[in-house]
């Protein structure tokens, strides 16, 4: 739920300050919310509109709903954050917020960026206190967008990875705070670098003279792209348009700069030029545990078409994306919708589809390039284990 999210206690705990001569004051957020839906909004929804350029009457309504009704949840999360230091206070959310604007680094890397500064500026007297606060900001981190699978499966690992070690339970805790720092750091590095290690391994896959089709704006993709026309391969790129955020005409934009030779396609063209491309290349938003991802909407059809003649499906994920999850079918994940902008005006009778997203199970996938290794879709699970035991 959006009522997680720090920001929205911080908004709440300011205006309760200023109106302290009640006993137990009703959230003048709500009120100024209500009066003005623009006032007030809360940084996912600033940061949102920043992304999308708008932002609509039924995310404004969730944010009004969610700072009404939760006054209690909200005191105790603040505690998650450590509190006032030196008249500041700290929150993840604004930390995470600070790191997406950097815009070579992934949402799920900043987060695991802020939940290490949630330890380094952690008032906790004791390891308990300290894992319960990171716990909370973390869940947290996930409200902020639960439909985000990377980070969700980010913060997951990262909470894995951070207090998953005997140590703590031998040392003081002065030095077991600097043993979880130091943890947090190294997995940071180790997420940062990840998207290096992916465009390294694929260059075996790339060779000189191939037709690569991308599907997406995908970050690791572009960087085994660009690692290839750095090495000095010879090969050229078919990238669809991406309706309807027309993510493709980044990626053609991108790979221009790089003088690779790239066609824009309409993304119903796929089938039609499937014949002159020798292996599809995407990236994903999370890999689920039967091996299958869930990507950008089209991915599966792409797919289909890629399995039907022959042409082998990779992908590009980092680590950090792999998710415990278990989709059984297109309508079995969380909604994930996005404003679609047809161009002249829709009756109000007609149904849009609006997901953003599909899910292409594991038997219409070649192979998988991540910072683990290249991974067939069957050993995804087994990865899985070792990640999260």
């Amino acid at each position: 739920m959006w009522y997680r999210s720090a920001s929205f206690i911080l908004d709440k705990q300011e205006q309760q300050r200023k109106d302290a001569a009640e006993s137990r004051p009703l959230s003048p957020v709500s009120t100024a919310m209500a009066e003005n839906p623009s006032a007030n909004v809360s940084m996912y929804y600033q940061t949102r509109a920043a992304h999308h350029g708008v932002v609509t009457s039924d995310w404004l309504a969730q944010a009004q709903a969610a700072v009404a009704g939760n006054a209690d949840d909200a005191a105790v999360e603040n505690n998650a954050f450590g509190g006032e230091e030196k008249g500041k206070k700290f929150s993840v959310v604004d930390e995470f917020n600070n790191w997406r604007k950097q815009p070579e680094l992934a949402e799920a890397v900043a987060a695991i960026r802020a939940l290490a500064s949630v330890i380094r500026s952690s008032q906790a007297k004791t390891m308990m206190e300290l894992e319960i606060e990171l716990k909370k900001a973390s869940d947290s981190l996930k409200s902020w967008d639960t439909t985000s699978i990377s980070l969700t499966a980010g913060c997951d690992i990262f909470m894995r990875y951070v207090t998953r070690t005997s140590a703590l339970d031998r040392e003081d805790f002065g030095s077991a705070k600097s043993r979880l720092l130091e943890r947090a750091e190294k997995f940071g590095e180790i997420s940062y670098k990840a998207r290096r290690i992916i465009a390294m391994l694929s260059q075996d896959f790339i060779f000189d003279g191939c037709t690569i089709l991308v599907h997406g704006f995908s970050r690791v993709v572009l960087e085994a792209l660009r690692t290839a026309a750095e090495n000095k391969k010879l090969f050229r790129v078919l990238c669809t348009e991406g309706r309807p955020d027309r993510s493709g005409l980044r990626v053609s934009n991108e790979l221009a700069k790089l003088d690779v030779p790239v066609k824009l396609l309409i993304d119903s063209a796929v089938a039609y030029s499937m014949d002159e491309v020798d292996m599809v290349l995407v990236g994903a938003d999370g890999v689920v545990e039967s091996g299958g991802i869930i990507n950008m909407m089209g991915t599966y059809q792409i797919a289909l078409v890629a399995k039907a003649m022959n042409k082998p499906m990779y992908v590009a994920a980092e680590s950090y994306k792999f998710a415990r999850l278990y989709p059984l079918d297109q309508k079995d994940m969380a909604p994930a919708l996005r404003p679609i902008d047809f161009g002249v005006p829709i009756p109000s009778k007609v149904e849009v589809e609006r997901s953003a997203r599909d899910y292409t199970p594991p038997q219409y996938l070649t192979l998988l390039f991540t910072d683990l290794g290249v991974l067939t879709p069957s050993v995804v699970s087994d990865e899985l284990i070792q990640l999260y035991l």
